[in-house]
């Protein structure tokens, strides 16, 4: 059976009995679901569901726990839920419910989540390691450890309580970073919507529009294609393209600004992440040309790193080689290439790294280095390349014509066997096909 997630109930299952052949037989998992978050007053932010607990099984409602108990001879995986209710499913919605919980998600057993406080502690009972993620949620915290505390208070008469606390995403965030099929199925069509978003506030662009309203051009595609905005959305035109985080997207454009724009669509929970970095006239001046032809050149050099076997760190050295070179070209920086990359100083105009893992999160899990050093690139990894220049307009030891440039372009890709496959493909990249696009939307 396949959910609305786009995954069926088996893949799900599968990956419930890996984490648990992973815990081991005396190990118990714990996985609550994100609590809902108040806005103000009586209005909540719209619910997104933990990622760990979507991954393992699916489930979008709120007030939920999942409980992974390897080699439980009643049933290895429970899901504690709300029960039905047609008076609050009239307000709020329907509810998938215990019953549903077995019948629609596969679970081996379900509970209503009332229960919780009295099934729990009998569950970690005769269980010596318990994982799960100790800091994320407060309240949820002050739970377990009262639970942990009654199968403790029971020792005297036998009880055997956990002795062993374990971070979940030990074991967890290794099995997210290697994406599946179905899971890049779903990062392809968070692309696929991400670029016409793009491209729609491509279209949009015009003299004197202000960044709200190309933001709006944008999250319209989003949404008219059953997506969210898997992030923040980030549209900075002239000098606020330098803002690495800028997030007010109120200024109104002149012509001649460039507009940075990073934004991308959530889909099924899976996230897209694309920049692009474009003239409001439809044409470079000779100076964005310039950064932003090396801005291009870097991610090309990237990019070209990525495959099997390279060192994850090699993708950001390639990038930063290219950008500091480019820059003593182009008289920003001045003195020998080996001095600047060692000291660092190429960080004046490019301040972060070159990407990030992808994924569940639009920053997801996954260590970089592993014993130290910058882990290899293996098939299934997914992250970005997102190289960037950014020129302070207060920066008066540069010429003018540089002064409040801000340029980043970035792409999503996943390694496969032989190299990579890119999946935002489709949505210009260069200066030319940047001008070329704009062109025939003004004329179209």
């Amino acid at each position: 059976m396949t959910l609305a997630t786009g995954i069926s109930t088996s893949a799900y299952a599968r990956r419930r009995r890996q984490l648990m052949r992973m815990a081991g037989n005396d190990a118990i998992v714990v996985v609550p679901s994100a609590p809902e978050r108040v806005r103000s007053r009586d209005t909540h932010y719209p619910y997104r569901q933990d990622s760990d607990l979507w991954y393992l099984s699916g489930f979008a409602e709120p007030e939920a726990v999942l409980v992974l108990i390897p080699g439980r001879r009643h049933g290895e995986s429970l899901l504690f839920c709300r029960e039905r209710d047609p008076d609050r499913e009239r307000w709020d919605g329907p509810r998938v419910g215990p019953e549903g919980a077995v019948d629609a998600m596969g679970m081996d057993d379900a509970y209503p989540i009332d229960d919780l406080d009295e099934i729990l502690p009998g569950l970690l009972e005769g269980r010596t390691r318990v994982y799960y993620h100790f800091g994320r949620d407060t309240d949820f915290d002050l739970k377990l450890i009262g639970w942990l505390n009654r199968v403790r208070a029971q020792v005297r008469l036998g009880a055997q309580p956990p002795h062993e606390f374990l971070e979940l995403g030990h074991l967890l965030d290794e099995m997210r970073l290697f994406k599946s099929r179905d899971e890049i199925r779903l990062m392809r069509r968070a692309a696929a919507i991400s670029v016409r978003a793009h491209q729609a506030a491509m279209r949009a662009a015009r003299s004197g529009v202000h960044e709200y309203e190309l933001q709006a051009a944008l999250e319209y595609e989003f949404r008219r294609h059953d997506a969210f905005p898997a992030y923040e959305s980030i549209v900075g035109a002239g000098a606020n393209a330098c803002v690495l985080h800028y997030r007010a997207n109120a200024a109104q454009s002149a012509d001649g600004d460039l507009v940075l724009i990073d934004a991308g669509a959530e889909y099924r929970g899976y996230a897209a992440d694309i920049t692009r970095t474009f003239p409001v006239g439809g044409r470079f001046t000779e100076p964005q040309r310039a950064l932003h032809d090396l801005v291009a050149a870097a991610q090309a050099a990237a990019i070209g790193q990525a495959r099997p076997g390279v060192p994850y760190e090699a993708v950001h050295d390639a990038a930063v080689a290219t950008l500091t070179e480019g820059l003593l070209r182009l008289g920003l920086l001045k003195g020998k290439l080996k001095k600047h990359l060692a000291g660092g100083s190429y960080k004046r105009y490019y301040r972060h790294k070159t990407g990030h893992w992808i994924g569940l999160d639009v920053h997801d899990v996954g260590e970089y280095r592993v014993d130290g050093e910058s882990r290899l690139l293996e098939p299934g990894m997914a992250f970005t390349v997102e190289p960037g220049l950014y020129v302070p307009p207060d920066d008066d030891g540069v010429a003018a014509k540089w002064r409040g440039i801000g340029i980043r372009i970035e792409d999503d890709l996943v390694i496969t066997r032989d190299g990579h496959a890119l999946l935002t493909d489709g949505l210009a990249r260069s200066a030319d096909e940047i001008e070329a696009f704009m062109s025939d939307a003004a004329r179209s």
